[in-house]
């Protein structure tokens, strides 16, 4: 099979050829339909996460979407033909084992997820990452519902997601976003209002905020904005530390937590609100043989969306 793999820090992707997998008795082997492409993939190849790969050189890609063609002897979930994803995990591919940058990849089963007939391909693979990271923050740890009035900073891939997550719950959605250019989608998307700082909609009494760019000086602006009593849910990280309001935490009685990259539950649940037609990323889709380019281009920031690999 042919793959792009991943030699050395700043190095290239090399093009290769490798024998196709086989199947350990819980294992499955899947016929890669599309494959994300990631900022952390980017910085596996800049030297910044390299520590996390399980060996190199490797397959990189973790936002994988594709057909069961294979299974091992144990294997009871899923069958040859079935439409899977694979929640990206330090422990899967693209991380420890050989990725998505391939015509296929090996995985545990236990990893796997099934992929509703109303989710694209294109779709699925972004979700098992940004869209499943984004639902960790708005609901599981966010604790949005129907009515609850959250703030959302930052409108990117994940910020966007997480503002139509939060409206197909049933909230109302406020969203503070510097890009002027992304406010008329952002209003056509349903907020209430957009800005360029959460401050703006301290008015609002906002029960959550959700801060998707993490730069500081976001987070101390959601302490600002917060209704007495409100959540704030810190997920971006622009930077490692931030200057903030001791006092005002403690006097608003505010709960500041934090949201990292979610489980397999949750890529469950993102997966089913994309079949149903309510969330969707902004994809831009590319062939197996731009893979190199396009890591490239995210890490220049010349991407706007989620790139991905459609075989």
């Amino acid at each position: 099979m042919k793959a792009w793999q991943f030699t050395g820090v700043d190095q290239p992707l090399q093009l290769v050829e490798l024998d196709d997998p086989t199947p350990e008795a819980h294992e499955v082997v899947i016929d890669v339909k599309a494959a994300g492409l990631c900022h952390s993939d980017v910085s596996f190849v800049d030297g910044t996460l390299t520590p996390l790969l399980g060996s190199i050189p490797i397959v990189l890609g973790h936002e994988i979407a594709g057909v069961v063609s294979a299974v091992g002897s144990s294997v009871t979930e899923f069958e040859i033909g079935q439409r899977v994803g694979v929640p990206a995990t330090t422990e899967g591919p693209g991380t420890a084992t050989n990725g998505g940058f391939a015509e296929k990849v090996l995985v545990a089963e236990r990893l796997v997820v099934a992929v509703p007939d109303g989710a694209s391909f294109e779709q699925a693979a972004p979700a098992t990452d940004a869209a499943r990271t984004a639902y960790r923050a708005v609901e599981t740890i966010g604790q949005v519902d129907a009515g609850t009035k959250v703030g959302i900073i930052g409108f990117g891939g994940l910020g966007s997601l997480g503002a139509q997550i939060a409206l197909a719950v049933g909230a109302k959605v406020w969203v503070a976003e510097v890009n002027e250019e992304a406010w008329g989608d952002i209003r056509a998307l349903g907020a209430e209002s957009v800005s360029a700082d959460i401050r703006d909609f301290a008015d609002a009494q906002l029960d959550v905020i959700i801060d998707f760019a993490g730069f500081g000086t976001t987070t101390a602006s959601a302490i600002e904005a917060i209704r007495h009593g409100g959540r704030i849910v810190q997920i971006g990280l622009a930077r490692a530390s931030a200057e903030i309001s001791l006092q005002s935490i403690t006097m608003k009685e505010i709960t500041l937590v934090g949201a990292s990259n979610g489980e397999k539950s949750e890529a469950v649940a993102v997966l089913d609100l994309i079949a149903q037609g309510k969330i969707s990323s902004r994809t831009v889709p590319i062939t197996f043989d731009e893979i190199p380019d396009y890591v490239g281009k995210l890490s220049r920031g010349e991407v706007t969306g989620r790139a991905v690999a459609l075989y």
